[in-house]
């Protein structure tokens, strides 16, 4: 056995590269960083003895571990895949990442950054009640870290390393793919689901230990332009119409208890994140979010409607409004096929880990994958309060993370009825 990099080298290296995704672009990836850790993907799993290494036009690598079981049974045994995202949230720097390790935390606040009051609170994170004796990962306070979803990436990167080193595991074949872009909504754009030639796949994006989330948001999102009337100040009475001034009135009038920070469950929300212009024109974007895709087509009927009492409010003034599918909740498709969630949660308890099934309040690569024919469960990474300064992870909980898989893989290679995969 070689002297293999840990899940903790793998994930250190790969937060230090700033992989941050941007809209809007142009491009793909959007940002230049994400490739040069696909590269380093690449040469990883090409070190690996992977086959089938690739990093395609759209920026996606993926990879194929061949089954090391006996003929003729690896030609009867479903082929498994495993999907994590490269890119880290445009919502808060990921540049001069500066990754800290807390050995053996013994309780209390975690203080990142005292000038900056930036401190990860144990009464806000309780989950943090169970980590007594782990070593956790942080920030420095001033940047996100990444592990949404580089802890991810290190795990998928750290299973397969496990069965490379030892051929006593059994497995089917298994296919990786890494891909770009995720925050930003795309993801598996151009995601090749032939080419992946899977029968279900896995991404490993989520939160705590024991995580498996079978259920996401349904979700739109809106672009809404506003056009105003500019005039000089010294002239403006009755006469400008300021578009910036328009979007503010939009925002405000949304109601208050229907936006993310005050949502929470299966509540939907409509979230204003970004807004950019002049008083001549202004540019609005909103995410709808909802668990059922009625209640979502209801949600942005009313977007809609507010949009045009606003503009009522406001002569002279030209509101236009175009929303487009982002993804649908998963959980309608994976209920077809309850064998990808069985196998999951069966592969924690063989790990010794309690499974948990949980609605994410958000979106996966897995979302869209489902509904483009590939059941795409999400599973833990152990990452919390991503998109934020506070965000962090224990490494014992990645590497129980890394004995799920192990074990999944090993479930996936066990003969089954045809009517199951």
């Amino acid at each position: 056995m070689q002297n293999r990099p840990t899940v903790l080298d793998r994930f250190l290296s790969y937060v230090r590269l700033d992989t941050q995704s941007t809209w809007p672009s142009s491009t793909r990836p959007s940002t230049p960083g994400q490739i040069v850790l696909l590269r380093q993907l690449v040469a990883e799993l090409q070190g690996l003895g992977l086959r089938d290494v690739e990093l395609d036009d759209g920026g996606i690598v993926m990879a194929t571990l061949p089954s090391n079981l006996p003929e003729p049974s690896s030609g009867r045994r479903p082929v498994v895949g495993f999907v994590a995202h490269v890119d880290t949230s445009p919502e808060y720097s990921g540049s001069g990442v500066n990754p800290q390790l807390v050995r053996d935390y013994q309780g209390g606040d975690i203080v990142l950054d005292e000038r900056l009051g930036v401190v990860i609170r144990e009464d806000e994170n309780p989950h943090l009640l169970t980590y007594r004796g782990h070593d956790i990962v942080t920030t420095d306070g001033t940047t996100l870290l990444g592990a949404d979803d580089k802890a991810g990436v290190a795990e998928i990167m750290d299973l397969l390393t496990r069965l490379v080193d030892d051929p006593t595991i059994p497995h089917a074949e298994i296919r990786v793919a890494f891909t770009p872009d995720e925050e930003i909504g795309r993801g598996v754009d151009t995601f090749d689901v032939e080419r992946f030639g899977v029968d279900a796949a896995y991404t490993v994006d989520g939160t705590g230990l024991g995580i498996i989330e079978d259920e996401t948001f349904s979700a739109d999102g809106a672009t809404i332009e506003i056009e105003g009337r500019a005039i000089h100040t010294a002239i403006a009475y009755g006469r400008m119409v300021n578009a910036l001034q328009v979007a503010a009135a939009l925002i405000e009038a949304w109601p208050a208890d229907e936006r993310p920070e005050t949502t929470r469950g299966r509540e939907g929300f409509v979230y204003f994140y970004q807004l950019e212009g002049t008083t001549t024109k202004a540019l609005l974007r909103a995410l709808v979010r909802d668990f059922d895709p009625a209640d979502l087509e209801r949600r942005g009927q009313r977007l809609l409607a507010l949009c045009n009492e606003v503009e009522r409010r406001f002569p002279g003034s030209s509101i236009k409004v175009v929303i487009e599918e982002q993804y649908r909740n998963m959980k309608q498709i994976l209920d077809e096929h309850p064998h990808v969630v069985e196998l999951a949660c069966e592969a924690m308890r063989r790990a010794g880990i309690e499974p948990k099934l949980d609605a994410v309040r958000g979106g996966t690569d897995g979302s869209r994958l489902t509904f483009m024919g590939v059941p795409t469960p999400n599973l833990f990474n152990g990452c919390h309060n991503y998109h934020s300064p506070t965000e962090h992870v224990s490494v014992q909980v990645m590497n129980r993370a890394v004995d799920a898989l192990v074990e999944l893989v090993q479930l996936w290679s066990e003969p089954r009825s045809e009517s199951s995969l």
